[in-house]
Protein backbone atom coordinates (compact mmCIF):
# COMPACT_ATOMS: atom_id res chain seq x y z
CA UNK A 1 0.00 0.00 0.00
CA UNK A 2 2.96 2.66 0.78
CA UNK A 3 4.71 1.63 -2.08
CA UNK A 4 1.25 2.70 -4.06
CA UNK A 5 1.03 5.50 -2.59
CA UNK A 6 4.59 6.50 -3.51
CA UNK A 7 3.71 5.94 -7.05
CA UNK A 8 0.44 7.90 -6.86
CA UNK A 9 2.55 10.97 -5.52
CA UNK A 10 5.51 10.90 -7.76
CA UNK A 11 2.19 10.86 -10.49
CA UNK A 12 0.54 14.11 -9.22
CA UNK A 13 3.60 16.11 -8.02
CA UNK A 14 4.54 18.94 -9.76
CA UNK A 15 8.41 17.62 -9.32
CA UNK A 16 6.88 14.09 -10.48
CA UNK A 17 5.67 14.80 -13.52
CA UNK A 18 8.78 17.08 -14.58
CA UNK A 19 10.99 14.20 -14.06
CA UNK A 20 8.78 11.64 -15.68
CA UNK A 21 8.75 13.92 -19.24
CA UNK A 22 12.32 14.58 -18.86
CA UNK A 23 13.36 11.53 -18.36
CA UNK A 24 10.62 9.50 -20.64
CA UNK A 25 10.06 12.08 -23.31
CA UNK A 26 7.41 11.94 -25.86
CA UNK A 27 6.91 7.68 -25.13
CA UNK A 28 6.44 8.41 -21.71
CA UNK A 29 3.85 10.89 -22.59
CA UNK A 30 1.94 8.37 -25.58
CA UNK A 31 1.56 5.52 -22.68
CA UNK A 32 0.53 7.81 -20.25
CA UNK A 33 -2.37 9.25 -22.81
CA UNK A 34 -3.35 6.11 -23.95
CA UNK A 35 -3.60 4.16 -21.09
CA UNK A 36 -5.42 6.78 -19.48
CA UNK A 37 -7.98 6.48 -22.07
CA UNK A 38 -7.92 3.25 -23.33
CA UNK A 39 -7.57 0.92 -19.96
CA UNK A 40 -10.10 1.29 -17.18
CA UNK A 41 -6.89 0.64 -15.01
CA UNK A 42 -5.78 3.94 -16.11
CA UNK A 43 -8.06 6.62 -14.31
CA UNK A 44 -5.67 7.10 -11.19
CA UNK A 45 -2.64 8.51 -13.95
CA UNK A 46 -2.27 12.20 -14.84
CA UNK A 47 -3.78 14.12 -17.82
CA UNK A 48 -4.82 17.19 -17.76
CA UNK A 49 -1.03 18.47 -15.35
CA UNK A 50 1.02 16.22 -17.84
CA UNK A 51 -0.36 17.65 -20.69
CA UNK A 52 0.19 21.27 -19.40
CA UNK A 53 3.68 20.45 -18.03
CA UNK A 54 4.44 19.06 -21.43
CA UNK A 55 3.12 22.66 -22.60
CA UNK A 56 5.61 24.24 -20.40
CA UNK A 57 8.07 22.36 -21.38
CA UNK A 58 7.74 22.64 -25.39
CA UNK A 59 8.19 26.71 -24.52
CA UNK A 60 11.50 25.53 -22.84
CA UNK A 61 15.00 25.28 -25.03
CA UNK A 62 16.94 22.82 -24.33
CA UNK A 63 20.84 21.85 -25.21
CA UNK A 64 21.47 23.75 -28.63
CA UNK A 65 18.61 26.14 -27.98
CA UNK A 66 16.03 23.68 -29.22
CA UNK A 67 12.56 23.13 -27.35
CA UNK A 68 12.64 20.49 -25.01
CA UNK A 69 9.14 19.02 -26.89
CA UNK A 70 8.05 20.61 -29.98
CA UNK A 71 4.83 22.06 -29.70
CA UNK A 72 3.33 20.41 -33.41
CA UNK A 73 4.68 16.86 -32.68
CA UNK A 74 3.89 16.95 -28.92
CA UNK A 75 -0.19 18.06 -30.30
CA UNK A 76 0.09 15.23 -33.11
CA UNK A 77 1.28 12.47 -31.00
CA UNK A 78 -1.01 12.91 -28.43
CA UNK A 79 -4.30 13.96 -30.37
CA UNK A 80 -3.35 9.79 -31.80
CA UNK A 81 -2.53 8.13 -28.42
CA UNK A 82 -6.13 9.22 -27.16
CA UNK A 83 -7.64 8.89 -30.47
CA UNK A 84 -6.68 4.93 -30.26
CA UNK A 85 -6.99 4.91 -26.42
CA UNK A 86 -10.40 5.79 -26.91
CA UNK A 87 -10.76 3.17 -29.58
CA UNK A 88 -9.78 0.48 -27.05
CA UNK A 89 -12.32 1.16 -24.11
CA UNK A 90 -14.87 1.56 -26.92
CA UNK A 91 -14.05 -1.80 -27.94
CA UNK A 92 -13.77 -2.95 -24.86
CA UNK A 93 -16.96 -1.57 -23.48
CA UNK A 94 -18.83 -3.50 -26.55
CA UNK A 95 -17.50 -6.53 -25.80
CA UNK A 96 -18.30 -6.58 -22.08
CA UNK A 97 -21.34 -5.32 -22.34
CA UNK A 98 -23.76 -5.02 -19.15
CA UNK A 99 -21.12 -7.37 -17.15
CA UNK A 100 -19.47 -4.16 -16.00
CA UNK A 101 -22.20 -3.17 -13.62
CA UNK A 102 -21.83 -6.45 -11.66
CA UNK A 103 -17.80 -6.64 -11.83
CA UNK A 104 -16.63 -6.88 -8.17
CA UNK A 105 -14.28 -3.86 -7.20
CA UNK A 106 -10.83 -4.04 -6.67
CA UNK A 107 -7.72 -1.85 -6.33
CA UNK A 108 -7.78 -0.96 -9.92
CA UNK A 109 -11.57 -0.87 -10.68
CA UNK A 110 -14.41 0.80 -8.85
CA UNK A 111 -18.01 0.25 -10.03
CA UNK A 112 -18.96 3.33 -8.59
CA UNK A 113 -17.03 4.90 -11.24
CA UNK A 114 -18.90 3.07 -14.23
CA UNK A 115 -22.21 3.80 -12.99
CA UNK A 116 -21.25 7.71 -12.97
CA UNK A 117 -19.91 7.70 -16.38
CA UNK A 118 -23.15 5.84 -17.07
CA UNK A 119 -24.90 8.54 -15.35
CA UNK A 120 -23.01 10.89 -17.36
CA UNK A 121 -23.36 9.37 -20.65
CA UNK A 122 -27.06 8.85 -20.21
CA UNK A 123 -27.24 12.88 -19.84
CA UNK A 124 -25.13 14.01 -22.20
CA UNK A 125 -25.02 11.63 -25.46
CA UNK A 126 -22.21 11.85 -27.31
CA UNK A 127 -21.30 15.40 -25.61
CA UNK A 128 -20.16 13.26 -22.86
CA UNK A 129 -17.19 12.07 -24.85
CA UNK A 130 -16.27 15.73 -24.95
CA UNK A 131 -16.78 16.84 -21.69
CA UNK A 132 -15.48 13.63 -19.86
CA UNK A 133 -12.17 14.60 -21.91
CA UNK A 134 -11.44 17.62 -19.08
CA UNK A 135 -12.87 15.51 -15.79
CA UNK A 136 -10.35 12.93 -14.60
CA UNK A 137 -11.79 9.12 -14.18
CA UNK A 138 -14.90 9.87 -16.48
CA UNK A 139 -12.28 10.39 -19.11
CA UNK A 140 -11.55 6.60 -18.69
CA UNK A 141 -14.47 5.37 -18.04
CA UNK A 142 -17.03 7.47 -20.85
CA UNK A 143 -16.04 5.96 -23.58
CA UNK A 144 -16.12 2.48 -22.50
CA UNK A 145 -19.74 2.64 -21.40
CA UNK A 146 -20.41 4.86 -24.77
CA UNK A 147 -19.24 1.04 -25.74
CA UNK A 148 -21.59 -1.11 -23.55
CA UNK A 149 -24.67 1.30 -24.47
CA UNK A 150 -23.89 0.75 -28.13
CA UNK A 151 -22.82 3.87 -29.70
CA UNK A 152 -23.26 4.27 -33.47
CA UNK A 153 -19.46 3.75 -34.62
CA UNK A 154 -19.59 6.87 -36.79
CA UNK A 155 -20.67 8.91 -34.12
CA UNK A 156 -18.36 7.90 -31.66
CA UNK A 157 -15.53 8.15 -33.73
CA UNK A 158 -16.55 12.02 -34.45
CA UNK A 159 -17.05 12.76 -30.50
CA UNK A 160 -13.65 11.03 -30.20
CA UNK A 161 -11.53 12.66 -32.38
CA UNK A 162 -12.88 16.35 -31.71
CA UNK A 163 -12.77 16.09 -27.85
CA UNK A 164 -9.46 14.40 -28.05
CA UNK A 165 -8.08 17.40 -30.28
CA UNK A 166 -9.75 19.60 -27.73
CA UNK A 167 -8.40 18.20 -24.48
CA UNK A 168 -5.16 17.97 -26.34
CA UNK A 169 -4.60 21.13 -27.88
CA UNK A 170 -6.12 23.53 -25.03
CA UNK A 171 -4.27 21.53 -22.31
CA UNK A 172 -0.38 21.80 -23.81
CA UNK A 173 -1.21 25.17 -25.48
CA UNK A 174 -1.97 26.56 -21.73
CA UNK A 175 0.96 25.62 -20.67
CA UNK A 176 2.91 26.39 -23.51
CA UNK A 177 2.12 30.07 -23.27
CA UNK A 178 1.87 29.73 -19.08
CA UNK A 179 5.84 28.82 -19.88
CA UNK A 180 6.15 32.14 -21.86
CA UNK A 181 4.92 33.99 -19.03
CA UNK A 182 6.71 35.11 -15.58
CA UNK A 183 4.12 32.04 -14.07
CA UNK A 184 5.90 29.53 -16.10
CA UNK A 185 9.00 30.22 -13.27
CA UNK A 186 6.16 28.46 -10.74
CA UNK A 187 5.49 25.43 -12.61
CA UNK A 188 4.36 23.47 -9.22
CA UNK A 189 1.92 26.16 -8.73
CA UNK A 190 0.55 25.67 -12.01
CA UNK A 191 0.31 22.15 -11.32
CA UNK A 192 -1.62 22.21 -8.60
CA UNK A 193 -3.81 24.89 -9.62
CA UNK A 194 -4.64 22.80 -12.87
CA UNK A 195 -5.30 19.72 -10.63
CA UNK A 196 -7.69 21.45 -8.18
CA UNK A 197 -9.29 22.65 -11.32
CA UNK A 198 -10.08 19.58 -13.04
CA UNK A 199 -10.88 17.62 -10.06
CA UNK A 200 -13.32 20.60 -8.86
CA UNK A 201 -16.14 19.09 -10.74
CA UNK A 202 -15.50 15.32 -8.97
CA UNK A 203 -15.42 18.13 -5.78
CA UNK A 204 -18.75 19.73 -6.71
CA UNK A 205 -20.59 15.95 -7.62
CA UNK A 206 -19.54 14.31 -4.30
CA UNK A 207 -20.84 17.13 -2.22
CA UNK A 208 -23.94 17.19 -4.16
CA UNK A 209 -25.01 13.77 -3.59
CA UNK A 210 -23.50 13.67 0.49
CA UNK A 211 -25.70 16.76 0.95
CA UNK A 212 -28.78 14.74 -1.11
CA UNK A 213 -28.24 11.58 1.50
CA UNK A 214 -27.67 13.91 4.36
CA UNK A 215 -31.12 15.92 3.28
CA UNK A 216 -32.65 12.16 2.70
CA UNK A 217 -31.91 11.10 5.87
CA UNK A 218 -33.05 14.20 7.81
CA UNK A 219 -37.03 13.92 6.26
Amino acid sequence: MQSLLSLLYSLHSPEGIEHLIRAGGMVALIGIIFSETGLLAGFFLPGDSLLVTAGVLSSRSGLGGAPILDIYTLNMALITAAFIGDQLGFLLGRKTGPRIFSRPDNRFFKKQYALEAHAFYETHGGKALVLARFVPILRTFVPFIAGVAQMPYRKFVACSLGGGACWIVSMTLLGFFIGKSPLGQKLHLVILAVVFISLLPMIIGIARRWLGRKAVSLS
